[in-house]
């Protein structure tokens, strides 16, 4: 008994980005213990996992619309899984320094819908796909997501690579590429998806930086259905609005809120005084 609380309490201590992560491995896991059972009663452990993965056949889909989700967290192998949940855990960190839980988990899963969307779409419109229809996996589209979120939000941001630096721009560019140029040789359906992530989350992260939050419906409706309640989020104030329906304390806080997303935006979150981290943490928690 103890074993499940401290479990269930550990899991309680991970940040949203570490829970997706560990929700993940364990539906990686999950399907080698099946296979045992179903080895022994000769049923192909396919069969359990197709309905988990994105088939791009519009009416298969329509059969199975919760693979809109599902084919996110089932992987190919073991390093399929290691790529994704390390870049996840590595661009889930700087977007939490930043934001609230609710942040991330639209981007992640409105990527991941974007990507098999975009999937669907392109079986359905391009005639090199004609009578192929391979099924869709893996949590790349929400990883590629949340990552050129951050790299679009905080740009100048540096990480260093051995002994030279760049710049999380020039790193989330060269990724969305890499991608593109790889759709003729092989996987074209899941580069397809990764593009389909990656535009969301450079979409989302340009609108938030206006003050628009495009994931608050897609919120509302996680929201009510888990009935969580998240710190609202901090962005700058939209530039197409007057501040004459403010009173003055609330335009000096806006301002000092504008100016520290500024120089996050230029120069990391790592530049940021310890005062101005605080004082971005209480504001959100207002």
């Amino acid at each position: 008994m103890n074993f499940f609380y401290n479990l269930k309490y550990r899991f309680g201590t991970c940040s949203i980005a570490e829970k997706i992560i560990l929700i993940n491995v364990v539906f990686f896991l999950f399907p080698m213990l099946l296979n045992v059972l179903f080895f022994l009663f000769n049923i192909p452990i396919s069969s359990y996992l197709n309905w988990l993965q994105l088939s791009p056949n519009l009416w298969t889909f329509i059969r199975r619309p919760w693979s809109l989700i599902t084919y996110s967290f089932i992987h190919s192998g073991f390093f399929h899984l290691l790529w994704n949940m390390f870049l996840l855990f590595y661009a889930g960190r700087l977007l939490l320094n930043l934001f609230p839980d609710h942040i991330f988990i639209n981007n992640y899963f409105l990527g991941v819908i974007t990507g098999g969307l975009i999937f669907i779409s392109s079986y359905s419109l391009f005639p090199v796909f004609e009578g192929n229809y391979p099924e869709l996996i893996g949590a790349s589209a929400g990883v590629m997501a949340v990552f050129i979120f951050i790299c679009t939000y905080t740009p100048n941001q540096e990480i260093r690579f051995f002994f030279i630096k760049l710049k999380l721009k020039h790193i989330g560019v060269a990724f969305f590429f890499l991608d593109i140029i790889q759709i003729p040789y092989g996987n074209a359906g899941g580069h397809l998806a990764h593009v389909g992530g990656a535009v969301l989350g450079f979409f989302y992260a340009r609108q938030l930086g206006e003050g628009r939050d495009i994931g608050s419906g897609f919120q509302n409706i996680w929201q009510s259905i888990f009935k969580k309640k998240y710190l609202k989020i901090i962005y700058r104030s939209p530039k197409n609005k007057s501040d004459t329906s403010k009173n003055s304390g609330e335009r000096i806080r806006q301002n000092k809120i504008d100016s520290i997303l500024d120089k996050i935006s230029n120069s990391g979150y790592d530049s940021l005084s310890k005062e101005e981290k605080d004082y971005l943490f209480k504001a959100g928690k207002e």
